[in-house]
């Protein structure tokens, strides 16, 4: 009976393990066609911060531009209390076109990003899995070159962040707002 129990634990665990790794990027990634300007339309996270900062959060702009090496330099910009925000980050390339790793300066966190989905002139659909000490978080963003995206996109990215076991009330489509929408890198 232990030993059935034991196999059976085993195999659950084997199958968590896997589905962590069926995330996967898009097929035949072109990095040059990514980058350019979008537009924050969805965020879906099961972090404290996206809890306890979701009622504030907006659209924002995300410019993306070739960095040495073939990284990413990835320029947010957002509205924060009555001004604009910028923050930079630098998406480390992977051997795996379309996954890029990035280590947060500011609190330590390693992040696993993505690029699930793309169809370069429209839309994009970002996978995150963030690591904080022994926490772990998912995030999954929707980006779109223009800040309206059709509803079809909408709910593909709610599909799959509920398939990444994110619940209903962590999956937001962003307010859209007119603020720092022209400040962007």
């Amino acid at each position: 009976m232990q030993a059935m129990l034991l196999s059976l634990l085993g195999l659950a665990l084997f199958g968590a393990l896997h589905g962590q790794e069926e995330v996967t990027v898009q097929p035949d990634f072109q990095q040059e066609k990514f980058t350019g300007k979008w537009y924050s339309i969805g965020l879906a996270s099961n972090s404290r911060w996206f809890k306890e900062k979701k009622q504030v959060l907006k659209t924002c702009t995300t410019v993306i531009t070739p960095a040495a090496d073939g990284n990413l330099n990835v320029t947010s910009t957002y509205p924060k209390s009555d001004r604009c925000e910028k923050r930079t980050s630098l998406f480390i390339k992977t051997d795996q076109p379309g996954r890029f790793s990035y280590t947060s300066p500011r609190w330590g966190s390693q992040h696993d990003i993505r690029v699930v989905e793309t169809n370069y002139d429209e839309y994009a659909l970002l996978y995150t899995k963030k690591f904080k000490g022994t926490d772990t978080f998912t995030m999954v963003t929707l980006y779109g070159r223009t800040t309206e995206l059709n509803p079809e996109l909408q709910e593909k990215f709610t599909q799959f962040s509920l398939a990444q076991g994110l619940p209903e009330d962590t999956i937001l489509l962003l307010p859209k707002t007119d603020k720092c929408m022209t400040d962007a890198a």
